[in-house]
Formats: structure tokens, sequence, C-alpha cells
């Protein structure tokens, strides 16, 4: 019988606590090591997960790949540190803070012929899934991801909440980049780093049609909307209760006996999903098919770049 691949996890904070129950989780794959610079967070997450925890990245040889779920601002490192020792690397969203560093990582990856998987999880949501089996011939996209203030997160929202959006929206168009990008920025909060950007009101030209991305840190509420325009449908998304509604209007003549009527309809149609899976075990799933060799990791690789090129135009 083949051993089950050994993953490391660098990161249990708040998302890394999240990796470290579905790689403990699952049946196809091991929990071999947390490494947390934290100590009192590191042996917590070792102890409940029944593994081994350690404060540095070191010498990865008893390891066969690495989750990083650390800080954004120490992915660069990470991932040149983890790529260097020959592993294949799951690594959260940004890839690096930065466009350079992240086509840095990426440049390193196929040079060393690694396999390497963005963090991009809403491309794992059973309700986005199901939405992007149904698109035939989108306009216009729209898409809402707002939240309450977390101190916390250092980084402006681009980089934190955007990222996700606008890799739907170039999903939904086929993965065709924009033609052109214009936003607007705003910073707001007193407790915010200087250049960390709270709102982001983003519009990406198509050849075929525009997105509209919203990105908020001071919300009062969670938001998470997407809304794919097509000329005789749409379809809607709300990403945290995980359903999808399409909409038709009809135009149609209808009346009573006493005359009075209507002229439209709308049909409304409610798909069932394609999965009920938890999104970070889908993308669990994918990135140990990744290094398995049963998905193509350079088109796997390729398909990270396009949003945070986009990000990036979004910021410039």
């Amino acid at each position: 019988m083949t051993a089950l691949p050994r993953i490391a996890l660098v990161g249990v904070g708040t998302m890394g606590s999240l990796h470290a129950r579905v790689i403990a989780q699952s049946q196809d794959c091991e929990l071999a090591v947390v490494i947390d610079p934290r100590e009192e967070f590191g042996t917590a997450a070792a102890q409940k997960y029944e593994t081994t925890w350690r404060p540095e990245l070191g010498d990865l040889s008893d390891v066969d790949a690495v989750v990083v779920a650390a800080a954004t601002e120490a992915h660069h490192q990470l991932a040149l540190d983890v790529l260097g020792q020959g592993k294949p690397l799951l690594i959260e969203k940004p890839v690096c803070a930065n466009l350079p560093q992240t086509e840095e990582v990426l440049a390193l990856s196929e040079k060393a012929g690694l396999p390497i998987m963005c963090g991009l999880l809403e491309r794992y949501n059973p309700a986005v899934m199901t939405a992007l089996g149904l698109i035939d011939a989108p306009v216009h996209v729209a898409a809402t991801r707002h939240s309450p203030y977390a101190p916390r997160i250092k980084t402006g929202v681009a980089w934190d909440l955007l990222v996700h959006d606008i890799d739907i929206a170039l999903q939904v168009f086929r993965g065709v980049e924009p033609v052109r990008v214009s936003s607007g920025i705003g910073q707001f909060h007193p407790s915010s780093v200087p250049g960390a950007e709270d709102v982001v009101e983003a519009v990406l030209t198509f050849t075929t049609g525009v997105a509209t991305v919203s990105a908020s840190r001071i919300g009062q509420r969670k938001i998470r909307t997407l809304a794919v325009y097509e000329l005789d449908r749409l379809i809607e998304v709300d990403l945290l209760s995980r359903t999808v509604t399409v909409y038709r209007n009809v135009v149609q003549d209808a009346f009573t006996p006493d005359g009075r009527g209507y002229r439209q309809q709308s049909i409304i149609e409610i798909p069932e999903l394609v999965t009920a899976r938890e999104p970070l075990a889908t993308q669990l799933d994918r990135f140990l098919d990744l290094i398995a060799g049963r998905v193509d990791a350079d088109a796997e690789r390729r398909s990270i770049l396009p949003s945070h090129r986009a990000v990036a135009a979004v910021m410039s």
C-alpha cells in the first residue's frame, strides 16, 4: 500500500487552523507537522490534531508537500524556501504581497517543475461551481464582498478580499483578462496601516462584457454576493448561504375578467448544487490530485497570475 502524502502546515492562525482540521480529517493525506513561531498556538494545534510542532520551517525532507497559511507578509520567503527544497506548495491568497514577488515565486515553481496552487477558495464554493456551470454568454458581472473591520489583517482589501471576486470574474469571462481596469480606492479606518486601503470599487472591462467588483472592510455585516447578467437571464449567487437563483423575465400579456392584467413576469429557478462538500476540503482534494499528477500543474500555475495582475492594475 502506498503511503499517504505527508503535509506540513505553516501557520495555525485563523485560516491555518481551518487547514489543520481539514488536512487532519482527510483520509487521503497526513498532517505531518504544524509550523508556527508561536509556541502556544503551535503546540495547541499539534495536540488537537495529534501531530508534531516546530517553530521554523527547517528541513522538509520528512514531508511530501507544504501548505502555507501564514501572514501574507511572510509568504514570499516561505514560498522560496519551500520550492527551494523541492516541495509542492499550496499557498494562501495572495501568493505574495505584491505582483513582482508573486511572479518570482511562480517562475521558480515553473523552472523547478514543482506544482503550486493558490488558495483562491471561492473557486471551490459549491454555489460558485454551480453558477459557473450554468453560464452561457455573460455581459455583466457584479460582485460584492464586504466585511466588518478585522484588526488582525494588516494588508488592504485589494489583496485580502478583492482578489477572490476578480478571480471569479475572470472565470466567468472564460479566463480572458480585462482590456481596461479602473478603480476608486479609500482608506478610512484609523487603525488601518498606512497604505492599507479599506474600500476598493473596481471596474474591469472585457471584450465581451464588464465586471464591477466591490470590496470593503468597514461594513457592519458580512456580504458575499455575485450576480451574472446575460441578455436573457440573471444568475444570482449568495456565497455565504451557498445558494444559486436564476431569474428570467418574460413579456406576456395576461388579463383578469375585469380587464386588469400585467405584461411581465419572472420565472425563478433554483438549481441543485453540484456538490455539498466544504470548499476547503474540495481545494485540498485538488491539491492532492496536483501532487499525484492527476491535475495539469502547468495549467494550474497559469490560472494564478491573471487575478494577481488584475489586482495590481486596480491598485496602480
